[in-house]
């Protein structure tokens, strides 16, 4: 079985000759990345098509669009990003040069998952071109269609001295790894992030996890119920559920509990129709090992509305559970399937100890019209993101970062995040070879009558003094 070996080599070797360090390499394979989404637009809808039965309209929004948003956005400011920033300095370097250089890492490798396997791919990929990396991608195997479609077009458009692509399941995967990188991106799930984290350690290469978790989503006795029924709804069934930042979890008062689920189940007829598997608007499982575990869960709780499954089509309809308790397998793993349980609480403090004593997720929702009621959500919990009163939108801003916290990961990325992730943050002081006499204070035989010249050159002061009642 290959090594990989040469073609790490290979990648580095053009890194240390400096070819994707100028910008106006890295703008144009972000232009060429750019291209080839735009003239295989329809390859990429049909590969998704085949691989979870993503409508079109989910392929726009959340794989093509989010990808060029992100092209775009590199673009037009990398100059930008690249510049030295200069910083403040101290009195001992008063007439130097200090700033920080924004130095690639090298050749890194990006692990993608097979959920969104277009948009979780090229978006670390730009931010890894735009900060002047080559770079190993390898796709989920999972998604065999999409990863099929990936490794032929990025060579036919991105140097291929540079980028290249690794195709192939848990062997190759664990053979690439055996290869030193300079930094490791991976998005899946906790147990296969422990195993990059491993590999990486051996080469103390740094790495990103973005993994998932359970997604708590508190709604209040205040929330619009029609409004929040519909928002949670349209997010966790986005993607047939296999979504990292679905709500994986619905916490509510007992009385609230039945107008929520009248709201998600007229919800559901709204979007999907009499019959959801018939419906064009939702996706499929993505393989029947997952379908097995996900119909599995079924047995927890109560089914309210949904349950239906076709294990041919890989098909389980949007389905919400009642009367689960904490202990049930479905409150005891990512789900990652149209499957919502719903929990009850007496009150949003007995639903905070509730998440708090969970591990911290990727995203938290909280629907309420209280602002108050919010914050003590926002306030009191812990989660990589948090929304109000929606599902994920948070990820269509790519201003914001995105990124987990402890089991649901670490690292985060979108936007200049990305550019930052890839690139090392290289303090730089520059001097000049003379005015020695300026320098002799600081060198032996020391002097008590030195010590405080020196401390106070190269000390900061307060300000102001703080003084706390």
């Amino acid at each position: 079985m290959e090594s990989y070996n040469e073609t790490v080599d290979l990648l580095r070797r053009n890194f240390l000759a400096g070819k994707t360090r100028p910008i106006q390499f890295r703008l144009s394979q972000l232009e060429a990345l750019n291209k080839l989404v735009e003239e295989n637009k329809a390859a990429l809808v049909q590969c998704l098509k085949k691989d979870l039965n993503k409508p079109p309209f989910e392929v726009e929004l959340s794989e093509l669009s989010m990808v060029q948003s992100e092209i775009n956005l590199a673009v037009n400011n990398l100059s930008t990003w690249m510049k030295d920033e200069h910083v403040s300095k101290n009195l001992a370097t008063t007439l130097d040069t200090a700033f920080i250089r924004k130095d690639p890492l090298g050749v890194v490798l990006v692990i993608s998952p097979w959920n969104y396997p277009v948009h979780l791919t090229l978006i670390p990929l730009v931010g890894a071109i735009a900060a002047g990396n080559c770079v190993v991608v390898k796709p989920s195997e999972i998604s065999q269609n999409t990863e099929k479609v990936l490794a032929d077009l990025l060579p036919r458009y991105l140097d291929k001295d540079c980028f290249t692509v690794v195709c192939g399941g848990v062997p190759e995967t664990t053979r690439l790894l055996e290869n030193k990188f300079d930094y490791i991106f991976f998005t899946g799930s906790p147990n296969v992030g422990k195993i990059i984290m491993t590999a990486a350690a051996k080469h103390l290469t740094p790495v990103t996890l973005e993994l998932g978790g359970k997604n708590p989503c508190y709604v209040h006795d205040d929330s619009d119920v029609q409004n929040a029924g519909r928002r949670i709804a349209w997010a966790k069934f986005f993607n047939a559920g296999q979504t990292c930042l679905a709500p994986d979890y619905v916490l509510c008062s007992e009385k609230y509990r039945d107008k929520l689920v009248g709201a998600i189940q007229t919800s559901i007829h709204e979007f999907y129709g009499e019959d959801p598997k018939q419906s064009p608007d939702l996706g499929r499982i993505i393989s029947e090992k997952h379908f097995l575990r996900v119909s599995a869960l079924l047995q927890s709780g109560k089914i309210v509305t949904g349950g239906q499954t076709d294990e041919s089509e890989r098909y389980i309809a949007p389905t919400v559970l009642v009367d689960v308790k904490a202990s049930d397998p479905v409150m005891n793993e990512e789900i990652f399937g149209p499957v919502l349980p719903i929990l009850t609480v007496s009150s949003v403090d007995e639903a905070i100890d509730f998440i708090n004593q969970r591990e911290r997720p990727l995203a938290a929702y909280a629907f309420s019209s209280s602002t108050q009621i919010v914050n003590q959500v926002l306030d009191r919990t812990s989660s990589g993101g948090f929304v109000a009163n929606d599902g994920f939108m948070h990820t269509t801003i790519i201003s914001l970062p995105f990124g987990g916290i402890g089991h649901s990961g670490m690292g985060m990325y979108h936007g200049k995040f990305t550019f930052d992730t890839f690139s090392h943050s290289r303090a730089c002081l520059l001097r000049s070879d003379g005015r020695e006499k300026l320098n002799e204070v600081r060198y032996p035989p020391y002097s008590e009558s030195r010590l405080g010249f020196v401390l106070y050159a190269v000390g900061a002061k307060q300000k102001s003094s703080c003084v706390l009642s």
